[in-house]
């Protein structure tokens, strides 16, 4: 039977999905994936505490990822998606894109290549 491990903070019942230990001699509070073993100067926290970790005046946090979590996107991941979307949005002329051919350069298939994106155009245009 394997028991899960609950969140260390006080009053707080969750699932605790990542491990805190502090680096004394560092002032460095270290927060990663939750340790295999549950160990006594380490406190094991839930996914809202982990994320609302903050560290005493003049310490620093180091958050460790195991990998296996999805990211969260980054404000240049989205500022990039959106300058995509809108370059994908932007009306292009047709004919000078395709060299006049009118057929992009998707070769007749009916998208457009821009770069490493592809727009689709609706078999009604």
């Amino acid at each position: 039977m394997s028991l899960v491990r609950r969140c260390s903070r006080t009053a707080c019942g969750r699932p605790a999905v990542a491990t805190l230990t502090y680096v004394y001699a560092d002032s460095t509070a270290v927060l990663g994936p939750l340790a295999t073993y549950a160990e006594p100067h380490c406190y094991d926290l839930c996914a809202e505490h982990s994320e609302r970790l903050t560290a005493p005046r003049g310490w620093d946090v180091v958050r460790l990822t195991d990998g296996s979590a999805p990211s969260r996107p980054s404000g240049d991941d989205l500022e990039a998606l959106a300058n995509a979307v809108r370059e994908a949005a932007r009306p292009h002329d047709r004919a000078a894109e395709a060299g006049g051919t009118g057929q992009g350069r998707g070769g007749g298939t009916g998208e457009t290549r821009r770069g490493h994106l592809r727009v689709l155009r609706s078999p009604d245009s």
